[in-house]
């Protein structure tokens, strides 16, 4: 065996702004090896030299023993010649190529750096853009690939000699750290009133005596502004609602730490990890009685969203304001939130009395993700700062590169080549100019940042979504249309790194069907490439379209018809258009038939809750799941019938909210190359209204509303179980997939689980990406991919 060798490696994955080269320098220094270490577009290239078991051991360590923010995928490595030079340095990083290099997501403040931040002999003491290789912010400001201090928004601040000299220190934790400064070289912070004036004194200071006075602050977080308030005080809190024209949707809250948060709720193990993990995400904690917030916070819910700091901004605010502090993002109703300082002076002026802001700018905004626990692990409800840009595996990737468009409502898009599929951060709901721009700009950043081109865009049957029509534009790629609700299957089937075929049980409020009319309670027989549609819920008129799904009562009046008694509380709320609505549903009169799950969850909420409109999409659904008795394991009955014949698809669609009438509909794609799935002998309609009258006889006897809701939950999870059963006897199959945005509801999703589970099914739920539409966009790549390979493209 030769004494000296030289090697070639190259290491694919998260490997750029985490400390990865200075590792590579530290390891192969000890091992006295020599060569370099450089980032280039793909990721990181290393070339060792020295004694051939050293060599050996430093690629062993560098596949097993990574920088703890690494995520490495792949190491390969080759023997070139020896070239006999000395010592082992870090080379300029290159970028001739396309990129393709992974960015780390934005990572919470490390305690080395916390213990920096409180030290009164520190040089960055109280310092609020502290940051190391281990932490602070990276996606979000990140412009270009490689990732180098000259590709992110930090590029305008010039090291001074002390911040130079640690970067260029292999010994330093501060080694090739990107966002390196200090108050003598980084971003200035500074506090300003809503003329724009600065305001003297300690910023932090001066932001505390604000929140104590009631008044509502802007804060310019990693991925855009947010909008605080002291939590426990009621009037502050209530005068934020109306600023923001935000009437009823629980607010988000910061507390300082982790003894802070078990003050206002329930903490387990779990929801520790989360909390205090790298990506800090909003947490929801069931609330304890005696939580010191303003009944406003959250009107009615069992459950708080709650966040501790995780930005050295966070920190400092919050050690001289130790309070709770009501953190949501800094828009108004409806809008994105703003992330420039230019919009947010024009846009939150109105709302805020004084802005805590700083000079570095944001280059993509990112709102906080959202999770809940969910038998002791993650369920995300939006994956964003913290999870994105790191990409998700495909089992089976596509053969050409894909874009995922996604749906309208909680958009996210997804781009995918090879084996990697790069999910993006919550946009928002695609309703308005700024969304959609938002949304096109970050499909360009996307595309530039990772050198992808899609040759493939895949888009939702919805004619009207701006996604499609998005998708329809882009001439330079292959269109393909994807059902919106098998596009859920697909992505629990790409979450959980499985094909089917499975039954895919999709719950959500409403999706354009593959025979042009408006699903959301769907029993599909479904692998990737294809499904076939096995049941679904009775179909019921959704009187008024957009109005009925604003105004839950009307699912009622379509649910109870002309019969409901006249003194039941949702018919004598609601008696001047009752008997209007009831014929309007009747007669088919701007009442288009949907198959809705969201829309059942609508009519009995508000029978049981007395929710008759709606400020917030799935309020409805989610008050009866917070009203619900836990205890209770009474069930509801609702029988599965024979479905009648599928009609032709209609020349023209049926007005609705997410359904405006298009000039043709599509051609449905629901028995595309589905050879690998089983035939099912028959299709069945569940009938909800079972359901639905069984809740109403139960209030009328005057059963707590408590007991009627589990009861009502109860009877849906045993539905879902019957539904699944029906379809095994026809196929065989069992497997059994939970999407949709009704399996947000973690009292349904336990329930049906453990149903099917003690039925012999297994069950896959949503780990990685959310069951709501934030998910869509995942699984529309993956069935244009599997589409690609049905077809044997290359």
């Amino acid at each position: 065996m030769r004494s000296c060798v030289r090697a070639e490696v190259r290491v694919d994955g998260v490997v750029q702004g985490v400390g990865f080269r200075p590792f590579v320098h530290r390891l192969a220094t000890d091992l006295g090896l020599r060569g370099m270490v450089g980032n280039d577009e793909c990721g990181v290239f290393i070339e060792v030299e020295g004694a051939s078991g050293a060599v050996a051991a430093f690629v062993r360590a560098v596949r097993e023993r990574p920088p703890p923010l690494a995520v490495v995928e792949r190491v390969t490595s080759r023997e070139i010649p020896v070239t006999g030079e000395p010592g082992f340095g870090i080379v300029a990083s290159t970028g001739a190529g396309r990129g393709r290099a992974l960015i780390s997501p934005d990572v919470a403040t490390c305690d080395d750096c916390l213990r920096e931040l409180a030290d009164p002999a520190d040089r960055r003491f109280g310092y609020p853009f502290v940051n190391c290789t281990a932490c602070g912010p990276r996606f979000t400001i990140v412009l270009s690939s490689p990732y180098d201090r000259a590709g992110t928004t930090m590029a305008s601040f010039p090291m001074c000699e002390a911040c130079a000299a640690e970067y260029h220190d292999p010994a330093s934790r501060r080694f090739h750290a990107q966002p390196v400064c200090c108050p003598a070289c980084g971003p200035r912070l500074r506090l300003v009133d809503a003329a724009s004036r600065e305001i003297p004194g300690d910023p932090f200071a001066r932001a505390a005596t604000l929140l104590r006075r009631g008044l509502v602050l802007a804060v310019k977080g990693i991925g855009g502004y947010h909008l605080a308030v002291r939590a426990g005080d009621g009037p502050a809190v209530a005068g934020l609602r109306a600023r923001k024209r935000r009437e009823d949707r629980p607010f988000a809250l910061m507390a300082a730490d982790l003894d802070a948060a078990r003050r206002l709720c329930d903490v387990g193990p779990e929801e520790e990890r989360l909390l205090t993990g790298r990506q800090r995400p909003i947490v929801l904690l069931g609330r304890r009685p005696d939580a010191a917030i303003a009944p406003a916070v959250a009107p009615g819910a069992r459950s708080l969203g709650v966040m501790l700091p995780y930005s050295p901004l966070h920190h400092l605010l919050l050690r001289r304001f130790p309070e709770p502090i009501v953190l949501t993002s800094g828009n108004l109703s409806d809008e994105p939130i703003a992330y420039t300082d230019e919009a947010a002076f024009e846009r939150l002026r109105g709302i805020a009395d004084a802005f805590l802001t700083h000079d570095r700018p944001i280059h993509t905004r990112t709102d906080d993700s959202v999770v809940r626990v969910f038998r002791g692990r993650e369920l995300p409800l939006r994956r964003s700062r913290g999870h994105v840009p790191s990409p998700l595996p495909l089992a089976r990737g596509p053969r050409r590169p894909v874009l995922g468009c996604g749906a309208e409502l909680k958009h996210t898009f997804c781009l995918a080549e090879g084996g990697r599929a790069f999910v993006s951060h919550h946009i928002g709901d695609l309703e308005n100019y700024e969304t959609l721009r938002s949304f096109v700009e970050g499909v360009r950043h996307f595309e530039r940042l990772f050198g992808i081109r899609p040759a493939v865009v895949a888009h939702d049957l919805h004619p009207e979504y701006l996604s499609t029509k998005y998708a329809l534009d882009r001439e330079d790629a292959e269109r393909v249309g994807v059902q919106h609700h098998h596009a859920h299957i697909a992505s629990c089937l790409a979450d959980n790194g499985a094909r089917g075929p499975v039954i895919g049980v999709a719950f959500d409020g409403l999706g354009y069907g593959a025979d042009g009319t408006l699903w959301g309670g769907e029993f599909l027989v479904a692998g990737l490439a294809g499904f076939r549609r096995a049941g679904h819920l009775a179909a019921v008129p959704l009187p008024g379209g957009a109005a009925a799904v604003r105004q839950p009562w009307r699912m009622a009046a379509a649910y109870l018809g002309g019969g409901a008694p006249r003194s039941l509380g949702v018919r004598a709320r609601n008696a001047a258009l009752w008997d209007a609505v009831v014929t309007m549903a009747g007669h088919g009169v701007n009442a288009p038939l949907t198959s809705s799950a969201g829309r059942l969850f609508d009519a009995v909420s508000a029978i049981v809750t007395g929710r008759d409109a709606v400020t917030y999409e799935g309020q409805a659904a989610v008050e009866l799941e917070q009203l619900a008795d836990p205890r209770e394991r009474g069930a509801y009955p609702c029988r599965l019938l024979t479905a009648p014949a599928p009609a032709p698809a209609p020349a023209r669609a049926p007005a609705s909210p997410r359904a405006p009438t298009p000039a043709h509909a599509p051609t449905p794609t629901s028995d595309l190359g589905l050879a690998e799935v089983p035939e099912p002998s028959g299709g069945f309609a569940a009938e909800g209204r079972d359901l639905v009258e069984a809740a109403l006889e139960d209030v009328l006897a005057g059963v707590a509303a408590p007991v009627v809701s589990a009861r009502f939950h109860n009877g849906v999870a045993r539905l879902i179980l019957s539904g699944c059963l029906r379809v095994r006897e026809d196929t065989g199959l069992t497997a059994v997939a939970l999407s949709g945005g009704v399996f947000q509801n973690v009292l349904l999703l336990e329930r049906a689980c453990a149903l099917l589970e003690d039925h012999g099914f297994t069950v896959l739920t949503h780990r990685r990406v959310p069951p709501n539409d934030g998910g869509i966009s995942l699984g529309q790549v993956a069935v244009a991919a599997a589409r690609q390979r049905r077809s044997g493209e290359t």
